[in-house]
């Protein structure tokens, strides 16, 4: 199945962002090759930028507060585990902790880096990078492998905390809701959404057999979903067929 995924806000959407980004990072970090390097080294600017927001690291505070004030609001039920409980609330706690002890906003201290504002300063623009223009940069590239994935390791590491909050927030999210399968009636769908509840996200997965694509479109009161066809000539296309797949909505 393929996954999408449609944020209902925008504090959700650059939540998204930055997990895409964190993941991406992860996987480059781990090969040796000096191109998967220098995308590595973008993809921290990257998350530099996603993370100049101003209010971010204060979202993600208050978020990781409001859900350790919910799930505390559980104790007691006999239906649900204390120590799973106590478990997901020391991981919240670790998290809020880690991210409340950094100074500023995400990457601030790299930003104190010249070499690597050097960098940051020319990766807009094509073929900035070049040999001839960033000579200590076509150096550190030619190094070890090993040595160039502990300098990234090191420049990760201040974007550990908000990775490791971004990520439990998701998936605390996302294991809020339960799926429901649907169908798509010549290739739309409609759903009014129940009063009194905010949902946050939307997961919808589909066959990749069925080679369609959603359009998703959505509010605190309907979610739109239109199924479309990738076509030869490059464009795409409206599907006419009724298409199953399977709807997640979480709050």
């Amino acid at each position: 199945m393929i996954l999408y995924e449609y944020p209902f806000n925008e504090r959700i959407r650059t939540y998204l962002r930055l997990e895409h980004l964190f993941l991406r990072l992860a996987e480059l970090m781990g090969r040796p090759d000096p191109l998967d390097h220098h995308f590595a080294l973008t993809t921290i600017f990257e998350v530099m930028d996603v993370g100049a927001r101003a209010d971010l690291k204060s979202d993600v505070l208050k978020d990781l507060d409001k859900q350790k004030q919910v799930l505390n609001g559980y104790r007691g039920n006999p239906a649900i585990s204390e120590a799973a409980l106590d478990k997901v609330v020391s991981q919240l706690d670790q998290c809020f902790t880690d991210l409340n002890a950094l100074a500023g906003k995400a990457g601030q201290s790299l930003t104190e880096n010249d070499w690597l504002m050097s960098i940051r300063s020319r990766v807009g623009i094509p073929g900035g990078t070049c040999e001839f223009d960033l000579p200590a940069y076509y150096a550190w590239q030619h190094r070890d492998a090993a040595a160039r994935q502990q300098d990234l390791q090191r420049w990760a590491s201040t974007l550990a905390p908000l990775a490791a909050s971004i990520h439990l927030l998701l998936k605390m999210l996302r294991d809020s809701g339960a799926p429901q399968k649907v169908m798509a009636v010549a290739g739309q769908f409609q759903q009014n959404l129940p009063q009194g509840r905010t949902f946050q996200l939307l997961r919808l997965a589909v066959d990749p057999a069925l080679e369609v694509i959603p359009e998703i479109s959505g509010n605190r009161l309907m979610v739109s979903i239109r199924f479309m066809r990738h076509e030869a000539d490059d464009r795409l296309h409206s599907n006419a067929q009724d298409t199953g797949f399977e709807l997640t909505l979480c709050s």
